[in-house]
């Protein structure tokens, strides 16, 4: 008896889903284009939501700014669910054997007193910071229009909280684990006169009815300026003094920022390039903003920085508005 084993090909009748047929012709689609393009909800709404009556649940209106297609914002690290939790699981381990490494060799704690009170003083209280900026960041999630936009800034929004969670780490390693710094971050970000300004701006964009405007204030022009203020100039002045025990600790804080400019760049200059008038209203949120932001950070540059805070901020702001004039948003900078 003989068995002959035949192969046979079968030619699919559709390579990918009718919506992306559309869209980028009949050939297979990536896993980022499966969960991005065209799956926002458009119709079939069961009522206008009572506290906006005018617009739709899901309406382009929320933003000043108008787009042809807002699936031209895309995300160009072409993050979904499944890669973005794979990449920060991997970050996050990598973080945490950094944690133990300072925690086992107690080098926060090994700081001198006054250093570890600059770092209590300057950067615990950022772990408010970032809740604000978790909150932002879930009214563009909310708000926005298309998943291009959506589904990066719900990533956001979860990756504020983890920075929070970071950054109170620190506080931990600096008190032994009492929690007596997260509890004075709080007072301080709440009463110090030199925080008040940052909170006021924060809770500002909390009040911000326009998405992208909020999209503006806080993933650009905020942390454009505090990140780099901080976590740059700041951990460099303590790092000469006192070896780089907290730069270990604040090197992700950077990378991550670094990572998630990739794609807050990608959106705003694809959105200042579609007409002139997106351009005109994104060039006068950057500067609005960005004025509001420096008034509001230089009280704790001086305190924290000293003599150096006045050319820590100008180079932080120079760095700034030549990002802006590369995305198209920053002739009122000029």
């Amino acid at each position: 008896m003989t068995v002959e084993i035949r192969t046979k090909s079968v030619k699919p009748l559709s390579n990918s889903f009718g919506h992306l047929q559309r869209r980028f012709g009949d050939k297979p689609a990536s896993r980022y284009q499966e969960a991005t393009y065209d799956i926002q909800s458009s119709a079939n709404f069961h009522y206008k939501p009572l506290w906006d009556p005018e617009r739709e649940m899901f309406d382009v209106r929320r933003t000043a700014i108008t787009m042809k297609d807002w699936y031209a914002l895309k995300d160009p690290r072409q993050f979904y669910y499944g890669n973005y939790t794979t990449t920060r699981a991997k970050q996050q381990d990598a973080l945490d054997r950094t944690l133990d490494f300072v925690e086992k060799r107690d080098l926060l704690r090994a700081l001198p007193a006054d250093t570890r009170a600059l770092i209590e003083h300057a950067i615990v209280p950022l772990r408010h910071y970032e809740w604000g900026a978790n909150t932002n960041s879930a009214h563009v999630a909310a708000y926005a229009y298309g998943t291009a936009v959506t589904s990066p800034a719900m990533m956001n929004t979860m990756d504020r909280l983890g920075m929070a969670q970071h950054i109170s780490r620190i506080g931990l390693l600096i008190d032994g684990n009492s929690g007596e710094s997260l509890l004075a971050s709080k007072t301080t970000w709440t009463d110090h006169a030199d925080w008040q300004g940052l909170r006021r701006e924060v809770e500002r964009m909390f009040v911000t009815r326009d998405w992208f405007e909020v999209f503006i204030a806080q993933i650009l022009v905020a942390d454009a300026l505090v990140y780099p203020l901080f976590f740059q100039h700041l951990d460099s002045a303590i790092a000469a003094g006192n070896g780089s025990a907290l730069s270990s600790l604040t090197d992700y804080l950077m990378r991550w920022y670094e990572e998630t400019g990739k794609w807050v760049d990608a959106v705003i200059k694809t959105a200042a390039a579609e007409n002139p008038e997106n351009k005109a209203l994104l060039s006068g949120w950057t500067v609005t903003w960005r004025d509001r932001l420096v008034t509001a950070l230089a009280p704790i540059a001086q305190s924290t920085l000293g003599n150096q805070s006045e050319d820590a901020l100008a180079a932080v702001v120079a760095a700034f508005n030549t990002r802006a004039a590369r995305l198209g948003c920053g002739d009122a900078l000029k």
